[in-house]
Parts: C-alpha cells; structure tokens; sequence
C-alpha cells in the first residue's frame, strides 16, 4: 500500500503536548508495543530493562545540545531579536546560518548586539547575506579564539526548546533537555528517546550484559519542519550531519550475526544507521550528511528494535516510527496513548517496539 500525508493524522489534544520532562528520567510512562502480536503493554520507564539480555546492543546517539537561541539588540534601534543559530558555515571566518525573528527588521549589513547578565558587550553579529525569508547567514565577532566561541553561548544563549514548549526554558532544561550521556556537542534539538536514561538505569544495562554502541547525528530543525505534500515520495528531509565509527559498527554486526536484539534509540539514530548500510545489509563506518526520509513500506536493514517518544500527527517521525511498527498498529496504539493519558512529543513518554 502506499500511504499519503493524511494517514498519519490524529486529534491530538493541546494537553498532551508536554510543558516540562518528568520528575526524574526513568519514571516516564513506557508503552511496550509487540510486532508480531499486536500486543500492547504499559509500563514504567525503568521496566524496560525487563525486554534486554547479555548481547543486545542498545545504538544511541551522543550528540550534544548547545544552547543555539540567543537574544540581542538591533544598531540604533535597540530592538529585541531572536537569533537561533542552526549550523556553522566557516569556524575560521565564525559564519554562522541562522534564523532570524522579526525577520523583517533584520537586513544586510545590521549589526547585532549581545551582553552578558551585567550588561557587557560580550558578541558582535554583522548580517552578510539572506538565505530564506527567516533565514540569515551572519559573521559573529567577539575577543578570544574560534575554539572560545562555544564557551560563550553557555554564558549567553539560551536552551533551545521547541516552539510547541511554550514556556521560556529554566535553568532545569540545561540538564533535562540532553541526555546524560551526550557528549558531541553541534545539535539544535534533543535525541529526546534518550532522555529517560538515567546514569544509574545505564549501569544496570551495563551489569546485565548490554552493550552500548554510540553514534552521533547532529540534529538540526529540520526535524520539526511540517511536511506540505500530500505523496511522501515528494517531500525533502533537510540534511543533518552524522558519523558511525568502526567501533560501533562492529558491535552491531557482532550482534546481528548473533540474532540479539538490536534497538535503535530514537529516530535519529534508526536515520543514521540506515544511512550507512552495506550491500550485504551490515552496519559500516560513515561520516557525511543524510537528508534520508523513511516512510512506509520500507525494508528495515539493522535494527529489530526501536524506543521512541510520542510525535505529533503528520510529521516525518511519526511515519518513521509506523514504517517500523506498522501503520495500523502504531496508529491503534496512539490512540491508547491519547485514552491512557500519555504525554507526547520532547519531553514526554516513551514506546518501546519489539
């Protein structure tokens, strides 16, 4: 069958969009979704380590969120601006591609201002060149090296949560809104289906015999973009930086060879690992840009296994998840999700399909 945008739609209720993470990780909900039964199970979080044995391989994605929204003034006018940094085009020259808001009062040539809490003049951004209506490439100046640049968006920039978050972040969002095990900084938005691990729940993983294989896919927002098209073969993913070590690809094929459970955390990592597939269907070493769409019927190659969170209709997540699980199945269980009062999106609950 070929499915179209409308089949991946649903009322989804404004109050289970989640505002804010769970009182700790592991206590989220789990919906455990079975493939082959249609069975439906709900759970605790840290239930899940009760569906893993010694030589399952958990991939996870280690990338790391900056804090990519920054405020500044506008030259002359004082004005308030929204800079949200997507990806940076030249280290040396500090070229910077960002959105922009109010686009309109931002042209070629303005100059942008940003202080620290006392009111210091801490970042320059001079405008050079407009890329889509919102979007803006800038060149940043400020004291210090290229490699300084990172350490003052910590002092300056603000956690990036999603526009559907319509709270301002806190100073809780700099720890919840990354997983604890990120590390490779350069992502606008969270691995979010591993924001419920926490470092204790990874040791016990650890001792049971699980192993971990680390990849990392920059995400960019892209991942939030709405898709416009009512035949998925049109529509165009941007494309995100990603990179699968030997390391890592070796641990997977061992478990492959082996029939362990192999399961993808997260969306992001299912996308990079079927970006770098062998013509035998094994995992190989790559680093470079994936713009891949994955959509229903599609020949899953690595993973037998998947924990993702709730997404919102008609988005390019949802359809990834329901080429895994199924189109009915995945959409009966959203529907139990709904009834059951499951959260939803970054900061809400989790499924786990075996």
């Amino acid at each position: 069958m070929r499915y179209k945008l409308s089949n991946f739609n649903f009322e989804l209720p404004k109050n289970r969009i989640a505002q804010f993470p769970s009182e700790q990780r592991e206590l989220s909900k789990l919906m455990v979704v079975h493939r082959d039964t249609g069975k439906i199970e709900h759970k605790v979080f840290k239930d899940i380590l009760e569906y893993f044995d010694s030589g399952d391989v958990m991939i996870m994605n280690d990338t790391r969120v900056f804090p990519a929204r920054l405020y500044g003034k506008k030259e002359k006018t004082g004005a308030m601006i929204e800079v949200f940094l997507l990806r940076e085009l030249n280290k040396e020259m500090k070229l910077w591609d960002v959105l922009v808001d109010p686009a309109r009062k931002i042209r070629v040539g303005n100059k942008l201002y940003f202080n620290d809490a006392k009111g210091n003049e801490v970042l320059v951004a001079e405008v050079v060149d407009n890329t889509t209506s919102r979007g803006r490439t800038i060149r940043f100046f400020f004291d210090g090296t290229t490699d300084d640049f990172m350490g003052i968006l910590d002092q300056l920039g603000n956690t990036p949560l999603p526009k559907y978050i319509t709270r301002t972040a806190d100073e809780n969002d700099k720890d919840r809104y990354q997983t604890v095990y990120a590390k490779s900084t350069g992502a606008v938005a969270a691995p979010t289906a591993g924001l419920h691990f926490s470092k204790e729940l990874l040791k016990r993983f650890e001792i049971k015999g699980i192993n971990f294989a680390e990849l990392t896919l920059h995400i960019g927002l892209g991942t939030f973009r709405s898709i416009d098209v009512e035949d998925l073969s049109k529509h165009k993913m941007e494309a995100e930086y990603f990179r699968i070590t030997d390391e890592t690809a070796q641990i997977v094929n061992k478990a492959k060879l082996s029939h362990n459970k192999i399961c993808a955390v997260g969306t992001t990592s299912m996308r990079s690992i079927e970006s770098a597939v062998s013509a035998e269907g094994m995992l190989k070493a790559a680093e470079g840009w994936t713009n891949k769409f994955i959509f229903p019927p599609y020949p899953f190659n690595v993973a037998n296994c998947m924990l993702t969170n709730f997404h919102l209709p008609k988005s390019s997540l949802v359809i990834m998840v329901s080429a895994f699980g199924g189109h009915d199945l995945i959409m009966e269980a959203y529907q139990e999700a709904i009834k059951k009062e499951y959260n939803f999106y970054s900061y809400g609950d989790a499924m786990l399909i075996i």
